[in-house]
């Protein structure tokens, strides 16, 4: 099933961020090379395609896991999580319809 994994940003995380991102990408391409990763990305921080130095609000990725429980695992074991730029994780069953 797909999980909705929503996560809010510490405020002035950007350093942070930047410095996990190596890791951060790479747990997502596994995803994505397993088939398993439907869309991921972050919320700037302001309504521009690149926040600059503004950064960014959190971030949002859809991916396929077997329950609630291992899509949790995941979420929780994020080098964002680790490296303190998010303060909150959600994640909640996703049910695509469209496209």
């Amino acid at each position: 099933m797909w999980y909705a994994i929503i996560a809010l940003d510490h405020p002035d995380s950007l350093a942070k961020r930047l410095a996990a991102r190596p890791p951060h990408l790479a747990r997502l391409r596994e995803l994505q090379d397993a088939g398993r990763l439907l869309l991921a990305g972050p919320f700037p921080a302001i309504d521009s395609e690149d926040p600059g130095p503004a950064g960014f609000a959190g971030s949002l990725i859809v991916a396929e896991f077997a329950d609630l429980a291992a899509a949790q695992a995941w979420a929780d074991s994020d080098p964002f999580v680790a490296a303190g730029v998010y303060r909150d994780v959600s994640v909640r069953p996703f049910r695509k319809t469209l496209p």
